[in-house]
């Protein structure tokens, strides 16, 4: 962990309740308090998950500003501020800081891309414009771009650029990044069946989709490994992997929010162009969360 460390253990990119009304703020508080009751590390607010891609501006904001009030300090909160309008990121980075987030999430531009320079100026005038430190999420599956190992180097030089969310699903591409970075960056794992081999390349946790149902567990996979507890850990990695890859059956977060939505804590509603999931899968991942405790 670096002296601008923002969390070490699991963090939950949270989903956003919502119904035909827009945001149900209630059921967000609700969900906050349990996961922080759970003994969860940090919390992710208008991330992926939280589709923020269907957020309004308006909407965005007040996500943020409700969640820095209900979470009061208690935990770190990581602002989703990316977006691949660069003044729109500053603009929501800025509101972010002054609310009380404790970091941000940027995220790749998606669909414009970029090349790795534009990427470095990118991120740079982010940075600049931010009073917190930043986490850089890299998930070339979803924005069409990579943040390559050399271009980690250039970026670490930037004193609010803290950590990294990778999601490339390269693990020797991580392995190159940490050897050249390891000691100024710090590294989440982006993928819930990957968090064990990121924290043995040094990892110091995960920004995670599963702990949005099973948060006390993600915190002990993490936990376990940091106590020194390697067989443990794997242990909880192995247990908790056909549900990870339930709740990844279809695109993230249309799985997640019907789980989430099965427990009782929000409707199960997405907005378009993300649809209800299929039922049969459904009952598959309802079948594993019961298997791993879950109250349904």
């Amino acid at each position: 962990m670096k002296t601008n460390s923002i969390f070490k253990g699991a963090a939950t990119a949270l989903v956003t309740p919502m119904d035909d009304n827009g945001v149900n703020y209630e059921q967000m508080r609700d969900l906050i308090n349990w996961q922080i009751n759970e003994g969860i590390d940090a919390l992710v607010i208008c991330g992926t998950t939280g589709e923020t891609s269907t957020l309004s501006d308006e909407e965005h904001r007040e996500v943020l500003r409700f969640s820095a009030e209900v979470i009061d300090g208690r935990v770190p909160m990581i602002a989703g501020t990316g977006s691949n309008d660069t003044a729109y990121a500053i603009s929501l980075t800025k509101y972010a800081c002054e609310i009380g987030a404790d970091a941000m999430l940027v995220v790749t531009p998606y669909y414009n891309k970029t090349t790795q320079k534009g990427l470095i100026k990118m991120f740079y005038a982010i940075a600049d414009a931010s009073t917190k430190p930043i986490i850089l999420y890299n998930v070339p599956s979803r924005t069409g771009v990579n943040i390559e190992p050399c271009t980690y180097v250039e970026l670490a030089k930037h004193p609010m650029i803290a950590a990294i969310k990778e999601a490339n699903n390269d693990i020797s591409k991580i392995v190159e990044t940490m050897s050249l970075v390891g000691d100024q960056l710090d590294l989440y794992s982006g993928n819930d069946d990957q968090i064990l081999p990121l924290l043995s390349l040094g990892g110091a946790g995960v920004i995670s989709v599963l702990s949005n149902i099973l948060p006390k567990k993600t915190h002990e996979l993490c936990a376990r490994y940091f106590e020194g507890d390697a067989a443990a850990s794997t242990k909880i990695q192995y247990d908790v992997y056909p549900l990870v890859k339930a709740i990844f059956s279809e695109v993230n977060p249309i799985p997640i929010k019907a789980a989430v939505a099965k427990m009782g804590f929000c409707s199960n509603y997405v907005r378009l162009p993300l649809v209800q999931m299929d039922e049969q899968k459904a009952e598959v991942m309802f079948r594993l969360m019961a298997e791993q405790g879950i109250e349904l």
